[in-house]
């Protein structure tokens, strides 16, 4: 039986890029994604390289797309194997993270704060537990939060290090921040129950919410949640995750 794993926010970038990797390794994919038209135009396309893909409309802000998709899962599937919580925005557009003026803490705007918590924060909390009676079916549930470096407090907090001449963020980077402390919190909960849970930073990506301006590929970005997707029964849950190894909190 064919592993069934489903990525939120899918139909492109890096959710996208582990949709077609997982495919690649024999999973069944879901591709979870705001717009239906989008949605079945990526998994299309996926399936036109061999894959065994499927669109699912899913908004994660919307508790009836939820609570549907978890209903056409089980109809379709019977369980689920994999979660990738991916779906996320910056809430300053399409923009790099230098231009993000309308982030800085003393003037944000806080309807800007709550869109990004309802979609980075709140959003992966209505999916996870909409998802969790079909992961307890599986004999290796995975889940896999999509962060990022930012979301890191060593590393934003340092001075003189990589993020310092970025401005200080109030939305994207707390949500993420948020993300990571609630795959803590999921982990310590499903441990007994064989779940690993585990957050990941892709890197900087070449995605639209950059302007296409990272470095990495979606491939390389999309990578790391692959093989957290994939861990082994005796690995780490509780972690945060890039390519290159655990990311300090």
């Amino acid at each position: 039986m064919s592993k069934i794993a489903l990525v939120t926010g899918a139909n492109k970038g890096i959710g996208r890029g582990a949709a077609e990797q997982l495919a690649a390794l024999g999973m069944s994919v879901l591709i979870g994604a705001r717009d239906p038209r989008r949605g079945e135009e990526a998994a299309e396309a996926l399936r036109a390289e061999g894959g065994d893909v499927h669109a699912v409309t899913l908004d994660v802000t919307d508790p009836t797309t939820v609570r549907e998709a978890a209903k056409q899962i089980e109809e379709q599937f019977g369980h689920l194997d994999v979660l990738i919580n991916n779906a996320g925005i910056t809430g300053s557009g399409q923009v790099s993270p230098q231009d993000a003026f309308d982030q800085v803490p003393s003037t944000v705007e806080l309807e800007m704060v709550r869109a990004v918590f309802d979609t980075n924060v709140f959003g992966v909390i209505a999916v996870t537990n909409a998802m969790l009676p079909l992961l307890r079916r599986s004999p290796a549930p995975r889940i896999v939060n999509v962060s990022s470096h930012g979301g890191s407090l060593t590393l934003t907090s340092d001075p003189d290090g990589p993020f310092a001449a970025l401005l200080p963020s109030a939305a994207y980077v707390p949500s993420k921040a948020a993300l990571n402390a609630l795959t803590v919190q999921y982990a310590n909960e499903l441990r007994k129950d064989g779940f690993l849970v585990n957050a990941v930073a892709p890197g900087f990506v070449d995605t639209d919410s950059n302007n296409h301006t990272g470095f990495l590929t979606v491939a390389e970005g999309a990578a790391v949640l692959v093989r957290l997707a994939t861990l082994d029964a005796d690995s780490p849950t509780a972690g945060f995750f890039s390519e290159d190894g655990p990311v300090p909190w």
